[in-house]
């Protein structure tokens, strides 16, 4: 690769090698490494164009006299520096968040060679931030004054993010455990065909009070688009900030009960066939659920609110900013216009008039969307107080996907920041060794942070409102991602590096605030010094029985793996841990034709695995050597409660000896991904109610808390 490039792409964080999961050293195609730099907004096609950037490149800090955002670590000595004409002079300060006391930021006596910027000279002054601030989001403030007695003052951000994360006091001498599921599979008989925020109540109340749970950890609940078809996936949201109205429970909203007797009349007729649904095992169909509780809730928001809820509301809307009103315009231009590939090309700008136009001619439709965040905060309130209310420690585990649909309400709201003509997703590896394509645009990291990691803080702020904790979904992505240009294969693209100490930092320190734990789900392709970062930052990794090997593949004894996680036997991307053991993930990459060995091969390797680990366990007394697939499952549960990891999650699915996958990495309409309800060992459907008398499921817990 030409000299010139390579450096060109080193600036920009885009890798031209890296080293894959088996180890392999992989060089990066000049192909790719121009397609992803132009997705950066840089031209790297000619030699004179590489040139022409790296110039540009070299000079953008040289041309302003402060960083957009300096990100600083609570406790470390820290430098910033300030660009003036040479010979002119700066005076900073510090003016704090809650507006306390103005801190002066002292100069440091180090000489920087000037550099000549569009004809003139710039020199660089350093100073010195205090290592006591407070943690928050700060301004830095700068005097620039010139040999004449001119003067000029600017301003940047100034994020000062805590050392480490803390668990909750409650887990600081004891390990935690809880349940994990995909939440629109667990219904009740009150559930409208998928499980809601009204059964995620009832089941931190029951895991809670009667077991002793101290977290449930349930898929994202991010919005998807409000006109049908309703995507499946909840790791392809059209946003990551706002939630899916699917899941309000539209009997809980205070209006309904003064709807009346016909209102609620036409309620009950809208829900009744997707309620029949709930005693079935088919498959889930959001569309038929979405259209009746849509039809209900816009009888709901009819009734008029009283003062004090009409305030509350007032409130919550002030507090959301614009980010909830751009988000409940595009909702409101999807019902007009359908998908975005539909709309006038006129629309494709939020800033631009024809938006601003629709904002007043829509404002009904744009009001009904904000009413619907606006009852999911009030029940995702709800459901975090009852966690706490059973004791539990942490409470309502939230999920955060990686990224956003390519034509999604992010996609358009934040166009500034999101790369374009790429998309995320992985190299080949354990999951799929084809490599996977998410279709989801990445964050630009150039962009990000020149919006001072704004966008990011506004995301999680709204995520982290009624959470006990945050699972974080590929947190390999806060370091680096792996990006795939336009028309390529996912195995053709390469890794772009991010600003981790900002994304980390700013993650800890709205987690901080809002008293939740940070789990990083790090499996996958991961460099060893990602893992210790995270755990010098107080965040969780993760840890699945399946994947926990010593250097020659052999199971790794559970006393060796790490403490600072979240542990469970398996996870959403294989199958439960009975469906699992009978070779079903072999069998299923099989039939899609994902497999990149011989079938019989594939499957032989497997069971030499499970092989293996029950040999660990009757090694240890775990499990007899005629033991069934029940007692296999109950025994791995006991293997990870020997493990020093401090919290436990038992899979739902495994605690009520569900066998069926609920997504396969790498495919999308080749199997029913994200549609699988909540099914026992003889695939009969299992609901919230029926979960306190389940044998099997108390047998299961009593392997993790005796």
């Amino acid at each position: 690769m030409d000299n010139d490039l390579a450096a060109l792409a080193a600036a920009y964080g885009v890798a031209t090698e890296f080293w894959d999961q088996s180890g392999q050293h992989q060089v990066v195609p000049a192909e790719t490494v121009v397609a992803v730099l132009a997705a950066l907004g840089v031209d790297a096609t000619t030699h004179a164009g590489i040139q022409a950037a790296l110039h540009e490149r070299r000079m953008r800090d040289w041309r302003r006299a402060l960083p957009p955002v300096y990100v600083q670590r609570q406790g470390d000595a820290a430098q910033v520096w300030v660009h003036l004409p040479h010979g002119d002079s700066a005076r900073l300060w510090i003016e704090l968040e809650d507006g306390g006391a103005r801190h002066d930021v002292g100069q440091v006596d180090r000489w920087v060679e000037p550099v000549e910027v569009d004809g003139g000279l710039v020199g660089e002054a350093t100073f010195a931030l205090p290592g006591d601030l407070p943690t928050g989001w700060h301004r830095l403030h700068a005097e620039l004054r010139s040999h004449e007695g001119d003067a000029r003052f600017t301003s940047t951000v100034l994020v000062v993010t805590p050392r480490r994360l803390e668990l909750p006091e409650a887990l600081r001498t004891r390990r935690g455990w809880g349940f994990g599921a995909q939440l629109y599979s667990v219904r009740s008989s009150r559930s409208w065909g998928l499980g809601d925020l009204g059964d995620l109540s009832d089941l931190v109340a029951w895991s809670g009070h009667d077991l002793g749970a101290d977290f449930l950890l349930i898929n994202p609940l991010h919005a998807a688009s409000p006109v049908p078809p309703m995507a499946p996936s909840p790791y392809l949201p059209v946003t990551r900030r706002f939630a899916n109205p699917v899941y309000i429970r539209v009997e809980d909203v205070p209006e309904f009960a003064y709807l009346g007797e016909a209102g609620r009349k036409a309620v009950e007729m809208l829900s009744a066939d997707v309620k029949a649904t709930n005693a079935t095992a088919d498959l889930l169909e959001r569309d038929p659920v979405w259209k009746a509780k849509r039809s209900a809730l816009e009888f709901v928001h009819a009734v008029p609110l009283s003062p004090g809820r009409r305030a509350r509301y007032a409130a919550f809307r002030e507090r959301e900013g614009s980010g909830l009103e751009d988000f409940a315009l595009w909702c409101a231009l999807a019902d007009t216009y359908g998908q975005p590939a539909d709309w006038p090309e006129e629309l494709a700008d939020p800033k631009g008039e024809a938006a601003e136009k629709a904002r007043t001619e829509l404002a009904d439709l744009v009001e009904f969307h904000v009413w619907l965040q606006w009852v999911l905060d009030e029940q995702l309130e709800a459901a975090q107080e009852a966690a706490t209310d059973a004791g539990m420690a942490i409470g309502v585990m939230h999920d955060l996907a990686v990224g956003v649909h390519p034509e999604g309400a992010d996609a358009w709201a934040l166009r500034d920041v999101l790369a374009k003509d790429v998309a995320v997703g992985a190299p080949p590896d354990m999951y799929n060794q084809m490599g996977q394509d998410w279709s989801q645009p990445p964050w630009r990291p150039d962009a990000l942070a020149e919006a001072a990691f704004i966008p990011y803080r506004d995301m999680l702020r709204t995520v982290l409102k009624h959470a006990g904790g945050i699972r974080i979904d590929h947190v390999l992505g806060l370091f680096r991602l792996w990006w795939i240009p336009r028309g390529m294969p996912a195995k053709d693209g390469t890794y772009v590096r991010y600003d981790h100490d900002a994304l980390v930092g700013i993650l800890a320190l709205e987690a901080q605030r809002a008293g939740a734990v940070v789990i990083g789900e790090d499996l996958g392709t991961v460099e060893a010094w990602v893992q210790d970062t995270l755990r010098d930052r107080g965040i969780l990794g993760t840890s699945i029985l399946w994947f926990e090997a010593d250097e020659g593949g052999a199971p790794l004894a559970p006393e060796h793996w790490r403490e600072l996680a979240l542990t469970s036997v398996t996870t959403h991307d294989l199958p439960p841990t009975w469906g699992f053991i009978q070779g079903e993930h072999v069998r299923l990459r099989h039939e899609l034709g994902l497999l990149a060995k011989p079938y019989e091969e594939e499957l032989a390797e497997a069971g030499q695995s499970l092989d293996a680990w029950r040999r660990l366990l009757q090694d240890r007394g775990l499990l007899r050597p005629d033991a069934g697939s029940e007692e296999f499952v109950e025994a791995l549960h006991r293997l990870i409660a020997q493990s020093p990891a401090r919290l436990l999650c038992v899979s739902l699915a495994d605690a009520v000896g569900d066998r069926r996958a609920q997504n396969q990495p790498g495919t999308d309409q080749e199997y029913p991904n994200w549609r699988v309800p909540l099914t026992d060992a003889a695939t009969r459907p299992v609901l919230v109610e029926d979960l306190p008398e389940d044998a099997l499921l108390r047998r299961i817990v009593a392997t993790v808390t005796s």
